[in-house]
């Protein structure tokens, strides 16, 4: 495709809106659509974004759960939006128990995480660092959120898939996958949207 196509291609309509709404990213129509679809995200809910950066998905959390609420981040790299309010961490989901996240809140009501690979254009290699990612955001989801609690995370559909799918309905009552209208139509790219967490599921 030409450089001209490839940029089309970005600058779709959901690009096009972000920026009307002054959103950091086109990915927070996926998150809208997530929470239209499942109400995730109510007043005064503690919610943590896991790989927050660029920072629309803790935009639209903010407006979502008003000044009542409480948002903590974490990226690898500041961001470069305000969010009033937020605490943002600098660093590695890997490098973080999910505890230090919580800190004074206790627990969270809601996890997100849009977190993605450096991609390689190999698929396999891709689809593993995926599962990597989203199984570290399911085991801080599981030691930080709060009976009842909702935890939405990315993954790239692979060999791994249905053992995590498995290993998310061992601690939440209902587990779903979707593909918001927003992700490109070539993405291999899904959500698990996990609702009512039971606690951990035995080892």
């Amino acid at each position: 495709m030409s450089k001209l196509g490839d940029r089309e291609k970005r600058h779709d309509r959901f690009y096009r809106r972000a920026r009307q709404e002054s959103y950091a990213a086109r990915s927070v129509y996926k998150l809208e659509e997530i929470d239209r679809r499942f109400r995730l995200l109510r007043p005064g809910a503690r919610v943590l974004d896991l790989g927050c950066r660029p920072g629309s998905w803790l935009q639209y959390a903010a407006r979502a759960v008003g000044p009542k609420g409480a948002l903590v981040g974490i990226d690898r790299t500041p961001l470069d939006v305000t969010i009033p309010g937020a605490r943002i961490v600098v660093g590695s989901v890997f490098d973080v128990a999910g505890p230090e996240l919580a800190g004074d809140l206790g627990g969270f009501d809601v996890v997100l995480s849009d977190m993605a690979p450096d991609t390689t254009g190999i698929r396999a290699i891709d689809q593993a660092r995926s599962e990597g990612l989203f199984e570290r955001a399911l085991d801080i989801a599981v030691e930080t959120l709060a009976p009842g609690g909702r935890f939405v995370g990315k993954l790239f559909q692979g060999p791994g898939w249905k053992a995590l799918i498995e290993r998310a309905r061992g601690s939440f009552r209902e587990v779903r996958t979707v593909k918001p209208e927003g992700s490109r139509k070539e993405s291999i790219e899904q959500y698990v949207v996990a609702l009512g967490f039971a606690g951990r599921s035995p080892a």
